[in-house]
């Protein structure tokens, strides 16, 4: 077997049993069983099992935030101070495009934003780097702008629950009995739902304490 061809397997490995599992009560040896390589092409390839969530992680995020990107992108080149609306469609758009409704891959992402968002391991925290930093300040810096009466805190908390309700809405979705059978009309249509929530949502006053 190829070294690219060990890695991949493991990181799909990896990807279906940290999301089903979580960090903790996933083992490296569960890992590598499910992969077919021996124990050390962990450290091989990932150096800890730690270093392997951020590769699943990463892989899976990687594209959400390029096109997340590319979606504050165009809309900053039309206006510096784009309105909540386009805001949250440009970042929870890319959140439905690649967990598609009746798509194993899709659900196995969703379960994994689940995970990460979760799971009480200091790893499952901590895996991040900067291009997923530097998308997340680049939208906070414009939700801030749309929405200058909301404490930053809450503001994190409110994207944090775009990201909640998007991703329990796609393990859901592909839970139901006959997920394959749904359309990808009823699919666009559960996207425009899901935008006029959360655009209701981030838009709603200040929590007064």
């Amino acid at each position: 077997m190829a070294l690219s061809d060990t890695r991949t397997q493991i990181l799909d490995a990896a990807e279906h049993l940290f999301a089903e599992r979580g960090y903790r009560g996933t083992s490296v040896r569960a890992v590598t069983d499910l992969a077919g390589a021996n124990l050390a092409a962990v450290g091989y390839h990932f150096g800890s099992k730690a270093e392997l969530l951020a590769a699943v992680a990463r892989r899976v995020i990687e594209p959400i935030n390029a096109a997340q990107c590319a979606g504050l992108d165009r809309l900053l080149a039309r206006t510096p101070d784009p309105p909540v609306t386009e805001l949250v469609e440009a970042f929870a758009g890319p959140l439905f495009d690649e967990t598609r409704a009746g798509d194993e891959g899709g659900a196995r992402t969703s379960r994994l934003i689940v995970t990460i968002l979760s799971d009480p391991a200091e790893e499952a925290r901590s895996w991040t780097g900067p291009d997923e930093d530097t998308v997340r300040e680049r939208y906070l810096a414009a939700f801030a702008r749309a929405l200058p009466d909301l404490a930053p805190e809450e503001l994190r908390f409110r994207m944090r629950g775009i990201l909640a309700v998007t991703a329990i809405d796609r393990v859901e979705v592909y839970q139901q009995p006959s997920p394959a059978c749904l359309t990808p009309a009823a699919g666009e249509a559960t996207r425009h739902w899901a935008i006029t929530f959360l655009t209701a949502a981030m838009s709603a006053p200040p929590t007064r304490t």
